[in-house]
């Protein structure tokens, strides 16, 4: 049930009144019991609390995320690779 904000047009008190969309009657000034007309406000913001939204948070069951590629694996550079321990310089 929404909040509604009131303001009596004989007084000029502004209220609040918490009451459901489908109700005909309009709420009654606390100071003097005048009906007040209903104020139209900008309402209210949405509100995120928690530690955050996911991207798993709405997936459907059935769905399969696709696989995400690697990147290329950077290859060594011939002239700084060390000689190798195990060669002799008679092989050739």
């Amino acid at each position: 049930m929404p909040t509604y904000s009131y303001r009596c047009p004989k007084c000029e008190h502004t209220y609040d009144k918490f009451q459901k969309i489908t109700d005909q009657t309009r709420a009654t000034c606390p100071e003097c019991a005048t009906p007040g007309e209903r104020v139209i406000t900008g309402g209210a913001g949405v509100v995120f609390k928690g530690s955050g939204f996911y991207e798993t948070d709405y997936k459907r069951a059935g769905e399969k995320k696709a696989p995400v590629p690697k990147p290329p694996e950077k290859k060594p550079d011939s002239a700084s690779k060390k000689p190798d321990a195990n060669k002799t310089g008679a092989e050739s």
